[in-house]
């Protein structure tokens, strides 16, 4: 105990190290484990809801509406084995729930065996499914939008046994692909990884600081007969003590921040990438915390590992700049070939390794060139000790280079997402008010109603607009089989093509796309579905709807930054007349026609006493709430570990420049007041915060890239357009600005107390003078 107290009584000297140590530990183990935890979460969910439906088929209406506890009671009576599932939003916002008769699933258990029998062996625990009943008492009503039913159909069934009216179709709880919402989950990892390793080069270099001020500790214990294998036990043993009281609270702290944040994240899921997040999936606390323990006594202790032979070390350390090099530019190529997104990430990585690796040697071999070019000896003294800082700074500056290029990045992706989304809804909300027809109306007396008033008539800014489904197939396609049906998509029937419409933003489209189209001579199709299954114009594709078959030529493709599921787009005099829409509606700028008018016209058209009419400035601030809660996540990291690194660099720099006073006081010894002296400190410290700031603008920008071309496009199914904010270097550039002025600000206030020549001004392998 006497030989622990004495390692200990370093902290006792340096209680900020340990402070900085500790916040990192807890930050570090904080933010990884929130995103892990709200990333588990979701990945549980879809591996226990898939583990039920995997490769499973549902019974739809032919006539496009959704289906009921009618449906499922004409079916089970034609004896066909079907089983309800009721898809419920929890009331706390929590999560979804499943409801599921498990007198219905018998028929699912005894069609087979194995793996394929006990899928349905699920608790009906509310984590997530219940009884049917449990959840339908969730629920407002048969009209709850907040509740989805579909009816499972086992695998034996076939078309030819259902009645009349009833189809089958492929039932996935994810996007057709099944791969968004994973790469949506893939981005949030990588993200914390990129976290975890800033803050692991800072928690590294401030242990690693801590060593070399306790060299000359540890060298005289070996005096006093200490042997060093004791010496490094004691360093494991302290640092075991330290991770396991940061670590803990910092899983407690990032359970908490994912559950603040969980509402928004399932949400986001829910409502971007169709992929809801369930309830009752819960992280192991044993996992997380191993994990970060393991993670913290690797990086703070991996020295004490010595290699069998330090040539190949050596051999790599003298062609440090040629080995990152390379490493660069091969993450750059990766990048631009790389088809999947794992490469992407891969060449991420690479990228950033390289650009670690140079930073401190570019900043220090620029610092000696000006140094030997300098005439003033004050200047070659300014330069050389700013390489000298470069290079025993590197950890915590390569860090902060790092946290600023990954916020510059995701800002940059963020309001461009926000600039292109805001043009996405301009399109989409475009007419000033939206009507829905009424639950079992005719929209036609109310279409003919709005045809015959002048004012719409002149102007053409109103359209109707209904949606159903349909099943997609290319025109060399085999026709649907029992083992093939086409690919479900979401129909949008639009009629008449006016202005409302033609102002869209077409990313590909053939001669005159709108004019054909107004002329039902083809359809268009959002960019997800294009990129999924690698459609373009010009293709014919057969659209199966209401049990008829339509082949028409893709005539544009659209963006679409909604879900991720497959649309189309055509005119709806191509509708079948046995077509009913799931959901029909009218979309209208009035203009100097009152909306009141409007109104009352419809209700009298239609014989109701209520319609429902939405602003779309509304909804524009709903989907706008959305977004935000979608990015919240991604924003509250970046900005957390932006302040991590900042604070580190700051700590970091006064506790380095502390080792370094002596050296300073040789300023005044050449006859330099104390205000030239703070003012050399002043430039230092601004000179290194901002040569960083500098070095980090080219990795951001590409990191920009590469998120908004290459990563979005693979991970969502929609490109971005590639920009840049230069006000936002501004920003950051001023914030290095402050915490250089901040170390300088400290740095007067040491060279005020008393110093005394440090027996080691650098790290373990020496210091430079």
């Amino acid at each position: 105990m006497t030989l622990f107290a004495a390692l200990f009584s370093h902290y006792r000297r340096h209680p900020l190290q340990l402070l900085a140590l500790a916040i990192m530990i807890v930050v570090a183990t904080m933010l990884w484990t929130g995103v892990s935890h709200l990333t588990h979460q979701a990945r549980a969910s879809f591996g226990q809801s898939e583990q039920a439906v995997a490769e499973r088929r549902q019974v739809v209406r032919s006539d496009g509406q959704s289906v009921a506890v009618a449906d499922f009671v004409t079916l089970r009576r034609a004896g066909v084995c079907v089983m309800p599932w009721l898809e419920v939003q929890r009331p706390d916002a929590q999560g979804r729930v499943v409801g599921v008769d498990g007198l219905a699933a018998s028929c699912f258990a005894g069609a087979g065996a194995g793996e394929a029998a006990q899928a349905w062996n699920q608790p009906l625990n509310g984590k997530p499914f219940l009884d049917i009943r449990d959840a339908a008492a969730l629920t407002t009503g048969p009209d709850d939008r907040s509740a989805e039913l579909t009816l499972l159909v086992a695998e034996q069934v076939t078309e030819a046994a259902l009645p009349e009216g009833y189809r089958l179709s492929r039932f996935s709880l994810g996007p057709d692909t099944g791969e968004l919402g994973e790469s949506f989950l893939l981005n949030l990892d990588a993200l914390g990884v990129l976290v975890l390793l800033i803050t692991v080069l800072l928690l590294r270099s401030v242990y690693q600081l801590g060593l070399a001020q306790r060299r000359d500790s540890f060298a005289l214990l070996y005096r006093f007969g200490v042997p060093p294998v004791s010496v490094n036990r004691l360093l494991v043993l302290e640092m075991a003590l330290l991770a396991g009281l940061c670590v803990i609270p910092g899983v407690a702290l990032g359970r908490l921040l994912a559950g603040l944040l969980g509402s928004g994240f399932g949400q986001a899921l829910d409502n971007l990438f169709d992929a809801p997040l369930y309830a009752g999936q819960e992280a192991s606390w044993l996992s997380s915390v191993l994990t970060m323990m393991a993670v913290v006594m690797v990086v703070c202790l991996i020295d004490l590992i010595r290699p069998v032979s330090r040539a190949p070390v050596m051999l790599l350390a003298g062609q440090r700049q040629s080995l990152a090099l390379a490493v660069l530019l091969f993450g750059v190529a990766l990048a631009l070939v790389a088809s999947s997104l794992v490469l992407v990430f891969i060449a991420v990585a690479l990228m950033f390794v390289g650009a670690g690796l140079l930073a401190p040697i570019l900043m220090s071999g620029l610092a000696q060139r000006l140094a030997r070019a300098a005439p003033d000896p004050l200047k070659r003294w300014h330069f050389a000790e700013f390489g000298v800082l470069a290079r025993r700074l590197a950890l915590p500056l390569v860090a902060l280079q790092f946290a600023l290029a990954m916020v510059l990045a995701v800002q940059a992706l963020v309001t461009v997402f926000e600039a292109t989304f805001d043009e996405w809804l301009s399109q989409r909300l475009a007419a000033d008010f939206f009507v829905e027809v009424p639950a079992g109306a005719d929209s036609g007396p109310g279409v003919d109603w709005l045809a015959a008033q002048p004012v719409l008539a002149a102007s053409g800014d109103w359209q109707r607009v209904g949606r159903g489904g349909g099943e997609l197939m290319m025109a060399d396609a085999a026709s649907h089989s029992e083992t093939g049906p086409g690919q479900r998509v979401d129909l949008l029937a639009v009629a008449p093509v006016g202005r409302l419409l033609t102002q869209w933003r077409l990313q590909a489209a053939a001669d005159q796309p709108w004019q054909a189209f107004a002329r039902g001579e083809g359809i268009m199709i959002n960019e997800q579905l294009a990129r999924r299954q690698e459609l373009a114009v010009g293709e014919t594709l057969n659209l199966t709807v209401a049990d008829e078959t339509l082949s028409l030529p893709v005539l544009a493709i659209y963006p679409d930054y909604g879900r991720p599921a497959g649309e189309v787009l055509l005119n709806a005099g191509l509708l079948p007349a046995a077509f009913q829409p799931g959901f029909e509606s009218l979309s209208i700028n009035p203009g100097d026609l009152d909306m009141a008018t409007v109104v009352s016209g419809l209700q009298r058209v239609w014989q109701v006493e209520t319609v429902t009419v939405r602003n779309n400035e509304r909804i524009r601030e709903l989907a706008d709430t959305v977004f935000d809660q979608t990015f919240l996540l991604t924003r509250a990291m970046t900005v957390l570990t932006l302040i991590l690194a900042a604070a580190a660099l700051l700590i970091m720099g006064w506790v380095f420049f502390s080792t370094r006073v002596w050296y300073y006081r040789l300023l005044a010894v050449w006859g330099l007041r104390d205000r030239e002296v703070a003012g050399q400190m002043v430039r230092l410290a601004v000179s290194l915060t901002i040569g960083i700031a500098v070095l980090a603008l080219p990795l951001g920008i590409w990191l920009t890239w590469v998120l908004v071309h290459r990563i979005n496009p693979l991970a969502f199914g929609w490109s971005l357009p590639m920009a840049v904010y230069p006000e936002f270097w501004v920003e950051l550039i001023g914030l290095s600005l402050l915490i250089g002025l901040s170390i300088a600000a400290l740095m007067r206030r040491q060279l005020q107390q008393p110093a005394t020549i440090p027996a080691s001004a650098g790290s373990l392998s020496g210091g430079d003078r």
